[in-house]
């Protein structure tokens, strides 16, 4: 049985569901709010409900439909830097979700410092493999990524708030990115624009 190939990656929906969330998390950390309840606690509740659902499910329903269209429907074809979006998008949506139970529960930030490590590396590899493939927009995106886990390891492993506003900095610019990432796309596919993307 053979498929239709695909031009119409679906990758927009986990760009802005990620800048969503981004925008959300690293807005909240950089701007001390708002918050208008004064209530930490439901504070964090609603930055773990954005986390879950933006962060979590945008990319990882994104990644999952990426590998499914990439194996078992392969209808995208001739899309090898695909196989790096997919990995990617699946593995940041997973994480997100446990972010976002996490924050939403009130638990223990502190073995976030593990999880840092592992998703620096994957951000180094989405430079390699996009930077490779001479996608210079996607690996700018995990320029951003790299970023944001470097300040990740250090803000966890040393409780500083120094850091952890270094997460909310560059969480808020790669959220700008993962915007303007989001307008090409979908203004390349939907309108046959030409924005660099």
């Amino acid at each position: 049985m053979s498929f239709p190939s695909s031009p119409f990656w679906p990758i927009a929906i986990g760009f802005l569901g990620l800048s969503i969330n981004y925008f959300v998390q690293g807005g909240s950390t950089l701007f001390n709010g708002p918050n208008w309840s004064k209530d930490k606690e439901k504070h964090e509740k609603t930055l773990g409900l954005w986390g879950i659902f933006l962060g979590g499910f945008a990319q990882l329903l994104t990644g999952i439909y990426l590998m499914v269209g990439m194996s078992w429907f392969p209808v995208y074809a001739n899309a090898a830097p695909l196989y790096m979006a997919a990995l990617a998008f699946t593995i940041y949506g997973i994480h997100w979700i446990v972010l976002g139970l996490r924050r939403y529960k009130g638990t223990d930030s502190g073995p976030e410092a593990w999880m840092a490590i592992p998703l620096l590396f994957l951000s180094v590899l989405g430079i390699i493999s996009f930077g490779g493939n001479g996608d210079i927009p996607a690996a700018i995106l995990f320029v951003g990524l790299t970023l944001i886990y470097i300040s990740e390891v250090f803000a966890r492993f040393m409780n500083s708030g120094f850091w952890n506003k270094s997460v909310g900095l560059f969480q808020f610019l790669t959220g700008i990115w993962l915007l303007y990432l989001t307008y090409g796309v979908t203004l390349n596919f939907a309108n046959h624009a030409h924005w660099w993307v």
